[in-house]
């Protein structure tokens, strides 16, 4: 409830300043609030650290660019958590393309990547889960995230990805069958 609260203090400070014409105000308060929070979302699509560093990067220039003509008709969060989204899915489809093997020797290479990860400090199960989570297909491993990492509300989600509540959650629910079917036999 507090978080809440402080993000719609957050909101109200920073769409103050936009009516205001203060971009750099505005863009300065973003990139504070919201760069962790982005960070995080960004690492659990691209996984690791250097591309979620450029990927938040990209994603900064992108709100800068298009700052001033933000109308207001969502949220900010929800606005910047879309530009982070639709960033890192360029990054990996950009990724894919560059692979000269399969996808799936990619995601093998994220795995194990994960492993030897220095910023992964978590233990086995924690393993297991990520690894669960990279295996599902790339709608699927972004809505399972953002729901259950993030803990973004479907409603939000459904802005961000500009998909409907049910999809989300058909989504979600087919991406936790899968998950759980993976820590099983893992």
């Amino acid at each position: 409830m507090n978080q809440n609260m402080n993000s719609t203090n957050t909101e109200s400070q920073i769409s103050h300043l936009l009516k205001e014409k203060d971009i750099t105000s505005a863009f300065n308060q973003i990139v504070e609030e919201y760069k962790e929070r982005l960070y995080w979302h960004i690492r659990k699509i691209v996984l690791i650290h250097e591309d979620a560093d450029d990927v938040l990067q990209n994603t900064f220039l992108k709100v800068w660019r298009y700052l001033e003509n933000f109308k207001g008709d969502s949220k900010i969060y929800t606005w910047l958590f879309r530009i982070a989204t639709n960033e890192s899915i360029t990054f990996i489809n950009k990724k894919k393309k560059k692979a000269e093997d399969s996808f799936e020797i990619y995601e093998d290479y994220l795995s194990n990547t994960l492993q030897s990860d220095e910023y992964f400090n978590g233990d086995k199960a924690q393993l297991i889960l990520q690894k669960a989570v990279l295996n599902l297909p790339e709608k699927q491993r972004i809505v399972f995230n953002m729901k259950y990492f993030d803990e973004i509300k479907y409603k939000d989600m459904a802005e961000v990805l500009n998909v409907t509540v049910g999809s989300l959650k058909a989504s979600y629910h087919h991406a936790v069958k899968k998950v759980e079917k993976f820590v099983k036999t893992h």
